[in-house]
């Protein structure tokens, strides 16, 4: 049983599925998609946090301490068979985990909704939980039932989406975030949304107005697409700085770390489905936009 945030869950999912493929007992070895043989141990998850839907997909995130680095496992095999998603056993969350973990939530149901992989069936799921959240995120930061409700429903649906066709460029740069400095997973995400969908407007800016039009944003249907674009993240960046999240990298990213993070971010699993084709320099000088 796996009673905890992501981090618990993801130990969990780790432990279950090499307990049942001793062979990856290097929990290394299972990094990106793995060709385990059997399903991990029979699992119940129940989340305390609402946010990473680990509960609900195929993915977990490793830290490697002795590197600096966290790397994704993909494996079908690794998915609990009972998810308990339950709002009052995320109701003692305090505000600042609140939020970070709801914008973590956020960022799945966006990037999963404009990945390269997206589809009729995962656009349905990211945009219903782009609207939940965002209805929800800034009650559940007040403390509020209805909101602890619409996040423990709209992050678990969002898992439902990005688990079937990805992320991108948005968590492979978190990732290093928070392996190298321990910012919080959901606030580096948080922070890196909006950088990430003005670099990805010119291959998805068109999908932008149906997000934009999920957060609720008045008048989006008469905009030009570029305006369109502009509108919703402006309604992102207004969700996050309301639940009190930062608003760049400033006194967290050090420029001596930048070409590491780079190119640990490259090298992501959650790299390849951004939808705008990426480079390591690139990726560089989204972070120094960020100082």
């Amino acid at each position: 049983m796996a009673i905890g945030g992501g981090s618990a869950m993801d130990t969990a999912k780790a432990v279950g599925i090499i307990i049942n493929n001793p062979e990856f007992s290097d929990v290394r070895s299972l990094e990106g998609v793995a060709p385990t043989k059997s399903h991990a141990v029979f699992t119940i998850a129940v989340p305390t946090t609402a946010g990473t839907a680990a509960e609900v997909t195929i993915n977990y995130v490793i830290t490697d301490v002795e590197k600096k680095r966290k790397f994704v496992c993909v494996d079908t095999n690794d998915i609990p068979e009972v998810a308990v998603v339950d709002p009052d056993m995320m109701s003692s969350m305090p505000k600042g985990l609140t939020a970070s973990t709801g914008m973590d939530a956020l960022t799945h149901a966006i990037e999963g909704y404009i990945t390269k992989g997206a589809c009729a069936i995962s656009d349905m799921f990211h945009l219903e939980a782009i609207r939940l959240i965002s209805q929800s995120l800034r009650g559940a930061v007040a403390g509020t039932p209805e909101g602890r409700e619409g996040m423990a429903l709209g992050q678990y649906i969002a898992g439902m989406g990005f688990s079937n066709v990805g992320l991108g460029i948005v968590h492979s740069m978190a990732h290093g975030l928070s392996a190298l400095y321990d910012t919080p997973h959901g606030v580096a995400c948080a922070i890196i949304l909006p950088y990430g969908l003005e670099y990805n407007a010119p291959a998805a800016g068109k999908r932008y107005r149906a997000v934009g039009k999920a957060m609720g944003v008045e008048g989006i249907d008469s905009m030009s697409d570029d305006d369109a674009a502009k509108a919703t993240i402006a309604a992102v960046k207004k969700l996050s700085a309301d639940v009190g999240i930062p608003a760049d990298l400033k006194g967290i990213l050090k420029e001596e770390d930048i070409q590491f993070l780079s190119d640990s971010a490259f090298a992501d699993a959650c790299c390849p489905g951004n939808p705008r084709d990426t480079n390591v320099e690139e990726i560089k000088a989204l972070y120094r936009s960020m100082m």
